[in-house]
């Protein structure tokens, strides 16, 4: 899907997502682009943007019981008007709040992975966590962390200590989002419990209004900015299969790429088991 004739101006183009200015409110749109390593990739895939939005809808209702959120009051209807004239953007976009966003995203670990995996490796300890000598990749934490990440407009976020981040944004708003996000990360393992997979880990993003009130912004709890596997099989030791892009990912390390644009090309067995796991991880969360 190319997001195109749509009557407002752009205002932000992320490596997934498109802003547009409505006036009142952003029109948030998710393209069926994808990403991996921070480079955007020729090929899409036909339907992500619907299936990413409609996860985050289903998860936005849910920590409503918790949080405020960037949805604007009357938002399905507002949808379902946009739907009458622009039916493409019906399902994969979302009407939300004009907010500013804070400057660190809140990544929260449950597990032992990616990057936390590769800085136990060097350090013995997950970033400023020190954590027993003995666990192995996909190893569950004693209890899970917030380890929050600096949010680059370009290339990679990179970890930075709760005590800067507090310095970043203010010691009682980091407070109010350290708990917060420990909250939703809750949340979320419930329902992926009881659908029999665990989240491993997830970042959620924050923004606030002119009076200084927080709020949850962007996506939330999908496999975009999530990691989840199936609970059935799994085995810490190594690598676990993925509702996610690492599909994608795991293509790429295979290839002789150095992670800079342009990207190379995806074979259609790699688009289609992404999609494949984005179709599953939709079904699987949102029942």
């Amino acid at each position: 899907m190319k997001v195109e004739n749509i009557p407002y101006p752009l205002v932000a183009s992320g490596k997934v997502r498109e802003v547009f200015d409505m006036g009142d409110a952003l029109l948030m749109v998710a393209t069926d682009r994808v990403s991996a390593f921070d480079v955007i990739m020729k090929e899409g895939l036909a339907g992500k943007g619907v299936l990413l939005t409609q996860i985050s809808l289903y998860w936005f209702s849910r920590a409503s019981a918790l949080t405020q959120h960037h949805l604007v009051e009357n938002h399905a209807e507002r949808i379902v008007d946009l739907g009458k004239e622009y039916p493409e953007l019906q399902y994969r976009s979302m009407i939300v709040k004009k907010l500013t966003p804070l400057p660190i995203e809140a990544v929260v670990r449950g597990y032992l992975s990616g990057s936390g995996w590769k800085a136990y490796q060097a350090t013995g300890a997950l970033f400023e966590y020190p954590l027993p000598n003995d666990l192995q990749n996909s190893s569950q934490l004693p209890k899970p962390v917030f380890t929050p990440t600096t949010k680059a407009a370009s290339g990679h976020d990179m970890p930075i200590d709760c005590a800067d981040a507090a310095k970043l944004i203010g010691e009682s708003l980091f407070q109010k989002v350290h708990d917060l996000s420990l909250e939703l990360y809750n949340m979320g393992v419930q329902r992926a419990d009881a659908a029999s997979l665990i989240l491993a880990d997830t970042k959620f993003e924050f923004g606030t209004d002119e009076a200084g009130e927080l709020y949850l912004i962007d996506e939330i709890l999908t496999p975009d900015s999530s990691r989840y596997w199936p609970r059935d099989g799994y085995a810490p030791g190594g690598a676990q299969p993925s509702f996610d892009k690492q599909f994608v990912r795991d293509y790429l390390e295979s290839l002789d790429w150095d992670k800079t644009p342009p990207a190379p090309s995806l074979p259609e067995s790699v688009l289609k088991g992404t999609l494949d796991r984005y179709i599953q991880a939709y079904e699987t969360i949102v029942g």
